[in-house]
């Protein structure tokens, strides 16, 4: 179990390399910690520190996540929201 965390954690790393993505990092960290956990036994108290190593890397990931989501506009709205004003006014029938 313990080598699939590891070739994740290159794969991730890899994929790094490509695309030059920080949120890959995150996620090579999260998978090298998982691993470094798994192969401790239940006492060590390194166990958990890697576990808190998991969750903290879990969390500042969603964190980047999100705040990439908030900027973006939603897929289907990006013409009807960003419309501009009409420059002309539009003339009103007098009585």
């Amino acid at each position: 179990m313990v080598g699939i965390f590891v070739a994740a954690a290159v794969v991730s790393l890899v994929q790094f390399l490509r695309v030059r993505d920080r949120r890959l990092l995150l996620l090579a960290a999260m998978f090298a910690c998982q691993s470094q956990a798994l192969a401790r036994e239940w006492y060590d108290v390194w166990r958990d520190v890697f576990q808190a190593g998991v969750c903290a890397a879990g969390l500042a990931l969603m964190l980047m996540l999100s705040r990439r989501r908030a900027h973006e506009p939603a897929p289907g709205v990006q013409g009807a929201a960003l419309a501009p004003e009409p420059a002309t006014p539009v003339a009103l029938p007098k009585d």
